[in-house]
């Protein structure tokens, strides 16, 4: 590891963020305006009102828009792979490979066929089979979200899985264990849930707009409290799953915690910091210590988070980064100095079974599995220990803004449908304006919610296991580069693309009735 090339390493980090947060800005819409349409189309066909096949039309034109332009940047995602991080993907391909190959084969291929019926199929087909087609669309999506969540989640928690000391490799041992984990299945169903609040604040906003400009009030109306409703269901869902993901955190990944609330030094009832600014001067610059210049704190409040339980101990970053015994926590120079066993263990099963060498291979081989949940650590042997500690401030503030925008959308969604049900929302213009600046807010919140999992798991590909110093592939730092900046303006151009689309469409509103789409 004396020839790492963190140039290359940070530049292939840049690059995929870069492509994951703009992928991310088109998929929440994709998933929950896609149930908010079959909600809008059940009603048409139970009602047979022909108010809502136009309500149900308009907002599957704006779906159809940012559905085309969410594939395109993640099918580039999914190729970065293998062009920038080929390790990796030889490392796990066996594991990682196989949900994101079902996602293609059955829940890609799914809404892909089903969205021409749901598009040019009115009055071809049957009300019954093209409502049938609109919720298959619907779940598709959420289906291809499940199996890349499943895959996110198990470079998260690993598991179900052994590593094959003969081709170096890991390999799937039970593939329930993958897709079932505690980790996988609350990081699928609170990561929908945030994007249901997302498309139902789009919805609501973009309804907003409509009364603001005395146009088309049924419409809106009836699209705000539909959008409304499900918004106010995912909201109470996504604070549910939000409680499970922070006790996951905690006992999975103790050190994304800790950073998340910048806890420096362990506590017994640790209290949570609910609103909090950190020193930017601070002293403690080697130890990534983060000092507080002011906090109101909620007493008890982060030992129940993350263990249920007021009373528990919950560890600081001093603790995982220089051990406690008294609470059997290792210091990551005692973990770095198993993960060098086992990779030393591991190079010496290989060339002992080169040289048939039968009783050395069998040593070697014990060593490694005993030192392997420590292999990513030896990559860290003698090297600042305190590299492993995230970005604090980033992951600090934004899982803070999160939470309080989602607050502020659960307000927002409330006050819509009492004014809506008190006939007194076109009155309120100042509901509506807010209404309307809420969806950049809402996009804000999703990112951020990404960040703090993403850049608190850092420098882990694989948590324990694969750290990004070993996952890249050995190329260039320039070609990286070169495409970063290409993709950036490629990236920039299918947003502001999406966008002039999107608001035209808005302008336009709602097709007459005899129209078809």
């Amino acid at each position: 590891m004396e020839h790492i090339d963190f140039s290359l390493v940070d530049w292939s980090r840049a690059q995929f963020a870069l492509t994951a947060l703009y992928h991310w800005l088109f998929v929440p819409l994709t998933l929950g305006l896609s149930f908010i349409i079959a909600f809008m189309e059940t009603l048409y066909y139970r009602t047979g009102n022909p108010e809502w096949k136009r309500i149900t039309k308009f907002w599957m034109t704006l779906f159809g828009v940012n559905f085309a332009i969410g594939v395109a940047t993640g099918i580039i995602l999914e190729f970065e792979f293998g062009t920038n991080w080929s390790n990796y993907s030889w490392f796990v391909g066996d594991i990682f490979g196989a949900p994101l190959a079902i996602e293609g084969i059955m829940a890609f291929f799914l809404e892909s066929t089903f969205i021409a019926v749901m598009f040019f199929g009115w009055n071809k087909v049957s009300k019954r089979f093209h409502l049938a087609s609109t919720w298959l669309v619907a779940i598709g999506s959420n289906l291809s979200a499940l199996w890349i969540l499943v895959a996110n989640a198990w470079m998260q928690y690993p598991t179900g899985m052994r590593f094959n000391p003969d081709t170096a490799r890991n390999e799937m041992v039970n593939f329930w264990d993958v897709l079932f984990s505690p980790v996988a299945i609350n990081k699928f169903l609170h990561t929908v849930f945030s994007a249901y609040i997302l498309a139902a604040i789009f919805v609501v906003g973009v309804s907003a707009w409509f009364l603001l400009k005395n146009r088309e009030q049924l419409f809106a109306k009836r699209s705000m409290k539909i959008a409304a409703i499900f918004g106010l269901a995912a909201s109470f869902l996504t604070i549910v799953t939000g409680d499970g993901s922070a006790r996951n955190m905690a006992k999975y990944q103790p050190m994304k915690f800790a950073a998340m609330e910048n806890l420096y030094v362990g506590q017994q009832s640790a209290p949570l910091v609910a609103i909090g600014l950190l020193k930017e001067d601070s002293k403690e610059t080697l130890h990534k210590k983060q000092d507080f210049r002011f906090e109101i704190e909620i007493p008890n409040m982060l030992s129940y988070m993350a263990f249920l339980d007021p009373n528990a101990y919950v560890p600081g970053i001093k603790d995982l980064v220089h051990g406690n015994p008294e609470r059997n926590i290792l210091s990551i120079k005692e973990k770095s100095e198993k993960g060098k066993i086992a990779i030393q263990s591991l190079a010496a099963y290989r060339n002992a079974k080169k040289a048939n060498n039968d009783t050395l291979a069998k040593s070697s081989l014990a060593s490694f599995e005993i030192n392997y949940p420590y292999f990513g650590y030896g990559y860290y042997a003698g090297r600042d220990e305190h590299e492993l500690i995230p970005n604090i401030p980033l992951t600090f503030y934004s899982f803070r803004i999160m939470v309080g925008l989602g607050f502020h959308f659960i307000a927002l969604l409330l006050v819509v449908l009492i004014l809506i049900r008190k006939n007194l929302l076109e009155k309120k213009r100042f509901i509506l304006y807010t209404a309307l600046w809420t969806i950049p807010l809402a996009y804000i919140a999703s990112e951020l919610g990404w960040i703090v999992a993403e850049v608190g798991r850092q420098p882990w590909v694989i948590q324990d296991i694969l750290p990004t110093i070993a996952a890249v592939s050995q190329i260039q730092p320039a070609s990286v580069q070169i495409t970063f900046w290409l993709f950036f303006v490629l990236f920039t151009g299918l947003l502001i693309a999406e966008i002039k689309i999107m608001i035209s469409q808005i302008k336009k509103g709602p097709a007459p009735e005899s129209s078809e789409i």
